[in-house]
């Protein structure tokens, strides 16, 4: 008999900020599979005795194969096991969800999603600020910052992202955005536009950095970080 799957959002890192559920599952977990960024004390909710396996992917770094990945949740499951697949943040938001779960649904094992903070709503109110605004900041937009190139995608709609009304949110930008901030500003965007760079949201490492696109541009060239990062620009990321 096939096991059980719980794709589970671990949230941005603090352990305070996984939901009840996530707990439970992972409280009654036989393997964990996780996602760098949702390792050290989250994993401390993991029963004792249950496979804790790293599956993490980290830019520039060494990291396993998604198939791999796939594949190791295909061969818990077969086995009968309760499994959690711990993803950083909310798991449907760029964790490539959608490919482990066509694996599962291919042979017939059944799976739950179970959401996370998402990290952008967690940078937003670690800076004391919302993510929308009536009549100033009607729309939020996510959008990835490199492609399977590591470049910025060939199709980026620059109308939508230099919109002045709206709060975007890049993830995994940091090498990109010097390239994105020359486009977002030749579409029209005001080079004073407030940027907010924020680092190791809800970990010990949490650095907030309030600035321009233009500014944050200048800083990117020369300099980025090694921690998970996100920028927020717009008028409301001050």
């Amino acid at each position: 008999m096939n096991g059980f799957v719980s794709f589970v959002g671990s949230g941005p890192g603090d352990p305070e900020l996984l939901t009840l559920k996530a707990v439970n599952r992972m409280k009654n977990a036989d393997a964990v599979l996780f996602d760098d960024l949702s390792s050290g004390p989250i994993l401390a909710f993991a029963r004792a005795g249950a496979d804790l396996v790293s599956v993490g992917k980290r830019a520039g770094r060494p990291s396993p194969k998604q198939d791999h990945v796939s594949r190791l949740l295909v061969d818990y499951a077969k086995a009968g096991q309760r499994v959690v697949r711990l993803k950083s943040g909310d798991g449907g938001t760029f964790g490539r969800l959608e490919e482990e779960t066509k694996a599962l649904k291919k042979i017939g094992i059944e799976f739950e999603i179970i959401p996370g903070v998402p990290s952008a709503c967690a940078a937003a109110a670690a800076a004391g600020i919302p993510l929308t605004r009536r009549l100033a900041a009607r729309r939020v937009q996510y959008i990835t910052g490199h492609d399977v190139r590591g470049a910025l995608p060939d199709n980026l709609n620059l109308a939508a992202l230099a919109d002045a009304n709206a709060t975007t949110v890049v993830f995994m930008g940091q090498r990109t955005f010097p390239a994105l901030a020359t486009m977002l500003i030749g579409a029209g965007m005001s080079e004073s536009t407030p940027a907010l760079l924020a680092e190791g949201i809800s970990t010990p490492a949490e650095k907030l950095h309030r600035t321009t696109i233009s500014e944050l541009s200048k800083r990117l060239t020369n300099s980025v970080s090694d921690a998970p990062t996100l920028i927020i620009y717009g008028a409301l990321a001050i």
